[in-house]
């Protein structure tokens, strides 16, 4: 089952509490963007961001992208957030933007050859947390050039934070310096529950599901099999 999506009203009212946590976290909330994640979400969630002028929207599920970018227009942003498998890319390759959970070489390739030229994030997983995905900060060098090769442009790092704070914010601190060492402005880390400790430590995207739009519903399983990670992902 699909959740229905919050009103224009109350979407409204959240986006401004979570852009009033970044800069309560210490910086200028026009300086991160804000992805919302409609996972879980039925198409009443892309015409409440539009109404309010939230343009950057997120999926993990294929299939629920492909129904909601039909209805979005072109003023929508999609972003892939979630877990991706080498034989969903052909699906939703015309409807992304940004990718953000690109963690090998072999799915650079795939989207390469979908989607020459699209922008991408690398997945770094500083934990080791294969349940998250990602490649460990030492392959993350190596597999930036892979996908330069492949003819992608590499925009930033991404990451599915542990859940405990001390942890998540070590795991953000790492992706910060790793982006800096690679000279790569984008870093896509925070959620609805630790988004200030992401900003506090350079996010400039977060990935904000529940904050904005409200509890999924608990009976709908994980759909498509790509769709995590770890059932976080806003």
């Amino acid at each position: 089952m699909i959740a229905s999506a919050v009103s224009p009203e109350q979407l409204r009212q959240r986006l401004s509490v979570v852009r009033a946590r970044i800069e309560a976290a210490g910086r200028d909330p026009d300086s991160v963007t804000v992805v919302g994640v409609t996972k879980g979400f039925d198409v009443s969630a892309v015409h409440a961001a539009r109404a309010v002028g939230l343009s950057d929207l997120g999926e993990s599920y294929a299939q629920e992208m492909v129904t909601k970018t039909d209805a979005a227009g072109p003023d929508v942003r999609w972003h892939w957030v979630g877990r991706l498998q080498r034989n969903k890319v052909r699906q939703i390759a015309s409807h992304v933007a940004l990718w953000h959970s690109v963690d090998r070489a072999e799915l650079g390739a795939e989207i390469a050859r979908r989607a020459p030229g699209a922008e991408v994030l690398v997945q770094i997983n500083p934990v080791g947390d294969v349940a998250k995905g990602g490649c460990s900060p030492d392959e993350t060098p190596g597999l930036v050039a892979d996908l330069r090769a492949e003819g992608l442009v590499v925009g930033g790092l991404m990451v599915v934070a542990p859940q405990q704070p001390a942890a998540a914010a070590a795991c953000f601190r790492a992706v910060r310096r790793l982006a800096d060492d690679l000279d790569l402005r984008e870093r896509s880390m925070g959620m609805s529950d630790d988004l200030e400790a992401a900003v506090a430590e350079g996010a400039t995207m977060v990935r904000v599901g529940t904050a904005l739009f409200g509890e999924r519903d608990p009976s709908r399983g994980t759909g498509d099999r790509q769709a995590g990670p770890a059932k976080r992902d806003g």
